[in-house]
């Protein structure tokens, strides 16, 4: 099954840029597709490997940065950008 998300992360500190671009870099290693965006950024791959990446990702951001604020919309289905 493939997913499609939109992930968005609110770091709960003063410096909050940091842990954001981190966070885009280490979800470009993943081997998912990823367009970072403006306000949120996309994913796309099979089920298994997208929710493994969203909760290592996660575990790694609050063990390195502390508390954030994730919102994640995931839907069913191939949702990439065409073009």
């Amino acid at each position: 099954m493939y997913l499609s998300v939109q992930l968005s992360c609110y770091p709960l500190k003063d410096d909050y840029k940091q842990p954001i671009w981190d966070l885009i870099e280490r979800l470009k290693q993943t081997g998912l597709e990823v367009y970072p965006g403006r306000m949120s950024t996309e994913m796309f791959g099979e089920y298994d490997e997208v929710m493994k990446v969203l909760s290592d990702t996660l575990k790694w951001s609050f063990e390195t940065y502390g508390k954030s604020v994730f919102v994640a919309k995931i839907m069913e289905g191939d949702r990439r950008p065409k073009g």
